[in-house]
């Protein structure tokens, strides 16, 4: 059309470095099934648009920490991603073993001791629809990148915590770890919004459910350590394994007991600790919820017990650590 400005072909190479932020600082290194390697340049971590993971979230993830080298717990989180998948008919490109290997190859080639790993499993490329039968195959993203001071190490005076006000998952969907996160995102916002650290749901029945990306629970006064029931959470890794460990302080006699149960909002008010639980913040104490100090209003015994056992795990634990470096 007369007048119209004519739009050149880009310069791929001139164009990259206009793509270039400062935020990039934080992304390591990133595997894609898409162009079958490894890149470290944050420019190129890049996933094509018509991947149904990116337009209609289908897709599934795990995130994984590595801490002096070594990753932590990654069986077990290979074993939800799987599960996950199964959930919602995907399947999973390479086998358990290769994953693994995929992670820690990901993890070196960023170069850091410390850091998180992102692994994602989509439908894969296909169509801008909604159909996952356009989709000739799933693809498999890993991601190297910052892993943040765990929260007690940033605000030991503990967490202010308070009631979501966006509604909690289905439990049909609540059990998978997918990536369509827009209620997560939406509690992240409220909670920082409204000034607090952390927010967690309750069902329709009363019960609580979870934060937005982390497990809570309770330490009753009767000594018990409560989580949620399974039926309308994700079962977090952490929380898992917190409360194997704590089984130990069970056998001590510094809890009653360890379980699952219907948690009520007038429970955790009157509780003696709450914990967040999960891959980035580890344990984290609870000062205050929905305004109420919580148990003294200062993290408590329990909390102090299960985050140096925590700790002790992820530090020292053979048989939950894969080394990434060789040593």
């Amino acid at each position: 059309m007369p007048g119209m400005r004519q739009i050149e072909l880009a310069d791929i190479p001139a164009l990259f470095e206009t793509l270039r932020r400062p935020y990039h600082a934080q992304y390591y290194a990133m595997y894609s099934s898409v162009f079958g390697g490894l890149v470290t340049d944050p420019v190129l971590m890049l996933v094509p648009v018509d991947d149904h993971m990116v337009h209609r979230g289908d897709g599934v993830f795990e995130t994984v920490k590595c801490i002096g080298g070594r990753l932590y717990n990654l069986d077990a989180h290979l074993r939800r991603l799987a599960h996950s998948a199964s959930l919602v008919s995907q399947r999973l490109p390479q086998t358990g073993a290769e994953l693994a290997q995929t992670v820690v190859e990901t993890v070196r080639a960023g170069g850091r001791r410390e850091a998180l790993a992102r692994i994602i499993v989509s439908r894969g490329p296909g169509s801008l629809g909604v159909n996952p039968y356009d989709c000739p195959a799933e693809q498999l993203y890993v991601v190297a990148y910052r892993l943040d001071a765990p929260f007690m190490e940033r605000h030991p005076e503990g967490a202010r915590v308070r009631t979501s006000r966006i509604p909690a998952k289905p439990g049909q969907f609540a059990g998978i770890k997918n990536c369509n996160y827009l209620p997560n995102v939406l509690m992240k916002k409220e909670a920082v919004d409204a000034g607090v650290d952390f927010v967690v749901g309750f069902s329709d029945r009363g019960f609580l459910t979870e934060g937005a990306t982390e497990n809570a629970g309770i330490v009753t006064r009767a000594g018990e350590l409560l989580f949620p029931k399974l039926d309308d959470i994700l079962a977090g890794t952490t929380m898992l394994r917190v409360m194997e460990l704590a089984e130990r302080l069970t056998a001590a006699g510094e809890l009653t007991r360890v379980a699952f149960a219907d948690i009520r909002r007038e429970d955790v008010l009157r509780a003696a600790e709450m914990l967040i639980v999960g891959t980035t913040p580890n344990v984290t104490a609870v000062r205050e919820f929905d305004g109420v100090p919580i148990g003294g209003g200062r993290p408590g015994p329990v909390w102090r017990r299960l985050s140096a056992l925590l700790d002790e795990d992820m530090r020292a634990n053979p048989e939950r650590l894969t080394p990434v470096f060789g040593d």
